[in-house]
């Protein structure tokens, strides 16, 4: 029976199917024999490790939930907590640090990407969407791409460049989306490929820039989900968890809320009353404590930000139609996943907040902040750019029919965006190079994927590694080491009893926590070292330096 895609089944029917699925047997389950597929990832920003139906979230999601349903769902993958660190893991193979991912600086020579990886085994690349890595898109072997680089301008984009060339700006009149211009794209690449390139494997990086701030949607998205969050936070999370729990992909302790975290470049709170609007709350307060008004804008821009992530599903839906189309869906590995946890900040960029304006159109500048982060992140703590589970846990689908016969089952097993290149070249059937424009290159740290696509074992490392803007953190099977900062102190969990990080076990076992610190201080070494060979980013389109984050004093 041919597929049917682009759908919106009932979301309840979606979660019943997958609950049954993930119940059958990974025993009956066998290694990828296909030949080298096709590969499509799609990269979310800024999308909450919950916020899709087939991680329990609400949002309406049926593409991604009849991807899983027909593939995979890992529940313990990691990315950098950043965008651009994330980008260059997933791209590289290498940790941010390696590569020298600092925002304005450009990886070593020796760092290829993975079109030029893929290249020798005959792979077309294309890219459509955000880019976030140094040089032009096309230098990486890329052979067509559409750049989205203005993010603060989801109707209108200042700067958006096809094959590396400006764009004109977009008019009201031309009814521009980016989510939609990204999606087109990447359909009218596949497209050409399948005119062009006919039986030629292919890689499409579609890197969406939602549902990053500023929130701005369409109005008949936001208008599907106007009253559905007015229950609150504290209400939905909780719903959230309980589907989370009988979906199997985690367990132990929701942890409460933290009223006391924000990011230090977010606005004060006087400032986000008189800038933005009265109803808007800097903090992850219990909701009950909230006024009416408070209560009503909070409800808006959580709907807004649902919107963006059903636009987002519809999208992939779209490309995945035209997959189907060309007759090569069955052996195209498809990922999906996100660059960090959900965002928490709030800041005004672009062209400014207009209060007067309709919440979510071109003209206004919100962000989520952290109570509506803390219920995408479920059932994590803390958010975007820092390093404990909120931070750097995403989802990631994996949709492969030729390659994957398991159907709607869980991976439990750790995994990184670090493990994207090896799992990639494995399947291509092409060894990693150990140099690349004439100089050596480091093994690449991370592990090949293509065992857990069979049965849910548990792919053996020594360590995952995390660092960003001070925080740091580290995986040594389920024990984490992690702290807020270069000088905070550093925290110990068991993530196989408390994947939530409810319980410090720093005082309990310090043997332990010393192993894994030096551990983490000798790999920060090493890997500063290598990442010392990149140079200072001569672009003036790089992004400038944030500032740091922290807790209200």
């Amino acid at each position: 029976m041919k597929r049917q895609w682009f759908v919106r089944p009932h979301l309840s029917l979606a979660l019943t199917a997958l609950a049954c699925l993930a119940g059958l047997g990974a025993a009956h389950a066998k290694a990828p024999t296909a030949s080298p597929p096709n590969v499509v990832i799609f990269l979310a920003d800024d999308l909450g490790f919950s916020d899709v139906g087939c991680y329990g979230g609400e949002i309406e999601t049926p593409n991604l939930d009849r991807l899983a349903a027909n593939g995979l769902r890992f529940t313990q993958f990691y990315n950098t907590a950043r965008c651009w660190p994330s980008r260059a893991a997933l791209l590289s193979g290498y940790y941010p640090q390696q590569v020298n991912r600092d925002p304005a600086a450009r990886r070593p020579r020796w760092a290829a990407l993975l079109p030029e990886l893929l290249k020798p085994a005959g792979y077309c690349s294309y890219h459509s969407g955000k880019w976030h890595v140094d040089g032009p898109v096309l230098a990486a072997r890329f052979e067509r791409s559409y750049l989205v680089v203005d993010q603060d301008r989801f109707f209108s984009p200042k700067n958006h460049q096809l094959d590396d060339r400006p764009l004109p700006q977009p008019r009201p009149e031309d009814g521009y989306y980016a989510t939609r211009a990204i999606a087109s794209h990447a359909v009218s690449w596949l497209s050409d490929h399948e005119a062009n390139h006919r039986g030629e494997p292919f890689f499409l990086y579609v890197g969406f820039t939602s549902p990053h701030f500023p929130i701005q949607a369409l109005p008949e998205d936001i208008a599907r989900y106007r009253d559905r969050y007015l229950a609150g936070w504290d209400v939905v999370r909780k719903e959230r968890w309980e589907r989370i729990r009988k979906l199997g992909i985690a367990g132990g302790e929701l942890p409460s809320p933290e009223p006391d975290v924000f990011g230090r470049s977010n606005l004060s709170e006087d400032a986000l009353r008189t800038r933005i609007s009265p109803g808007e709350v800097r903090y992850a307060a219990p909701w009950e404590t909230l006024s009416e008004e408070q209560k009503r804008f909070q409800a808006t821009k959580m709907a807004i930000h649902a919107a963006m992530v059903d636009r987002m599903d519809r999208e992939v839906g779209r490309v995945v139609k035209q997959l189907e189309t060309a007759g090569v869906l069955d052996n195209t590995l498809i990922l999906f996943l996100s660059d960090n946890g959900a965002s928490q900040e709030q800041i005004i960029r672009g062209d400014g907040h207009d209060p007067s304006a309709p919440l979510g159109s071109a003209k206004s500048y919100l962000g989520i902040g952290p109570g509506w982060s803390t219920l995408a992140n479920t059932p994590f703590r803390m958010h975007k750019i820092w390093n404990h589970e909120g931070g750097i846990s995403t989802l990631l689908i994996a949709h492969w029919p030729a390659g994957i016969q398991a159907k709607g089952e869980l991976r439990h097993t750790p995994g990184h965006l670090v493990d994207i290149v090896p799992t990639l070249l494995e399947l291509a059937k092409t060894p990693a190079p150990e140099s690349f424009h004439g100089e050596n290159r480091p093994p690449l740290p991370g592990k090949s994927l293509v065992p857990a696509l069979a049965n849910d074992i548990t792919i053996e490392r020594e360590f995952l590694f995390f660092k960003h803007q001070g925080n740091r953190a580290l995986r040594a099977g389920d024990w984490k080491i992690v702290s807020r900062g270069p000088d905070g102190d550093w925290e110990l969990y068991d993530l196989a009893k408390d994947r939530a990080e409810s319980h410090d076990l720093a005082t309990k076992n310090p043997e332990k926590l010393k192993a894994l610190v030096a551990i983490w201080d000798r790999q920060d070494k090493e890997y500063r070292a290598q990442g010392a060979t990149g140079l200072p980013l001569e672009s003036p389109n790089a992004p400038a330096k944030r500032p740091k984050t922290g807790t209200k004093p």
